[in-house]
């Protein structure tokens, strides 16, 4: 028995990083169809009611604000990256410690992408008059 227990860990390794995802893409696809289904079962007793129907709620069928997740991706792979480094580092392997550069590199650039688009995003549109002078709205 305890020969066969090392042999497990990479096959349980494998099952999980296949499982996991599919597992999340499945719940992200049964809640986003709770929701449709709710809001539909909503608007069919609006309806059946003679009520004036509800207006479709900003952003309903794009979910959740991508400028959020890109920030949380990005400090969620810079803390990963420099954990890396800091845990190899501490193991007295100073030049594998660089490769936590890689998930940390990945995590600024999330962070760079996040703080560009969340300026563009934040700057009301501008709108140019009849002399063509833009200005805010």
């Amino acid at each position: 028995m305890e020969d066969i227990l090392p042999l497990f860990i990479p096959i349980i390794a494998i099952v999980l990083s296949f499982a996991l995802p599919m597992l999340a893409i499945y719940l992200y696809y049964r809640k986003q169809k709770e929701i449709y289904t709710l809001y539909h079962q909503q608007r069919m007793a609006a309806i059946e009611k003679g009520i004036e129907l509800p207006p479709m709620p900003a952003g309903f069928l794009e979910g959740a604000p991508r400028a959020r997740r890109d920030l949380l991706k990005g400090l969620l792979w810079l803390f990963v990256g420099v954990a890396m480094m800091i845990a190899v580092y501490a193991q007295g392997k100073h030049k594998d410690a660089l490769f936590g550069l890689v998930p940390a590199g990945i995590g600024l650039a999330y962070l760079i992408y996040y703080g560009v688009e969340g300026r563009r995003h934040a700057e009301p549109p501008k709108i140019s008059d009849a002399n063509g002078v833009k200005r805010a709205a």
